[in-house]
């Protein structure tokens, strides 16, 4: 029997809460600022192209989405006034106040930030490409942050596939609650890999050649009316349905599933805030 290493530890992470209403919170952890290696290495197994070249990123400190945005967050926020676009009060296939919220189009989840923001009188947004790298990785350079290879144990994929060393494991044909696995990483971040893919601010580019190395979304243009964006966005993190290299940290989807009109029940998304000053809360994980 192959033995599978996953790498647990128990740490402080720093994170404020944001009181949304009807006794719903969102817990932002926050990312120190730090230097790292953005992309995979060509010797990482199943890795693409479209992970190279590595490069060096400095990302400058934020906060980040404890989870991706739940059902419950949703709901709630999406009650609140329009800014550019309507927002259906209950998209999601899967339906749980606590799993992620799903079938929400890229302009859909533009549109929760931008209402959280006129809320809150702070900047939620959705992350860079970088900044959501740099947050997954925790400080590791593993193809996962737990190790170098995914167990269903851990995360949810579809586990009639394997990475690397690993051994098959459970589909669940579905979306879990967040959190439900109980691991996360060095910055407090749960159900990275895995779940739902994540929307990223930037523009898809097919390589990393001419990337910024400031953390900043890699945009083509500084039309900054986001609602008026075309093209193909990033989606990062793979999905409940999706094979496990599709989960990695480096790994980047830029197909069919990254326009971003795109709202299946393998999407979601979460949010960051550039803020500062914040009342802050530790926790032991």
């Amino acid at each position: 029997m192959v033995k599978i290493l996953i790498n647990r530890h128990r740490g402080t992470a720093r994170y404020f809460v944001e009181e949304l209403g009807n006794q719903v919170e969102l817990e932002m952890m926050l990312i120190k600022q730090g230097t790292f290696i953005m992309g995979a290495p060509e010797s990482e197994v199943d890795s693409r192209d479209s992970e190279r070249p590595q490069h060096q990123v400095t990302v400058p400190a934020f906060f980040m989405g404890k989870y991706p945005v739940t059902q419950a967050q949703w709901r709630v926020v999406s009650a609140f006034l329009r800014v550019n676009r309507e927002l259906k009060l209950e998209p999601s296939r899967f339906k749980g106040d606590n799993r992620p919220v799903e079938r929400v189009s890229w302009y859909d989840a533009v549109e929760f930030c931008d209402r959280l923001s006129r809320y809150t009188k702070r900047e939620y947004r959705l992350p860079s490409e970088a900044e959501w790298e740099y947050g997954c990785r925790g400080g590791t350079t593993t193809p996962f942050h737990f190790g170098e290879t995914i167990t269903s144990e851990v995360a949810n994929y579809n586990g009639n596939y394997i990475y690397g060393k690993g051994v098959k494991g459970e589909y669940r044909e579905e979306t879990t609650e967040v959190g439900k696995f109980g691991i996360g990483n060095e910055y407090g971040l749960y159900d990275m890999h895995g779940n739902v893919w994540e929307w990223c601010l930037d523009d898809w580019h097919s390589n990393y050649e001419g990337a910024l190395k400031d953390g900043r979304a890699w945009l083509n243009n500084e039309n900054k009316n986001l609602s008026q964006k075309e093209g193909y966005a990033v989606l990062r993190g793979g999905s409940w349905i999706g094979v496990p290299r599709n989960c990695r940290s480096a790994s980047r989807d830029g197909n069919w599933r990254g326009r971003r009109v795109i709202n299946n029940n393998s999407v979601g998304f979460r949010v960051v805030c550039g803020g500062v000053g914040m009342s802050l809360h530790g926790e032991i994980r």
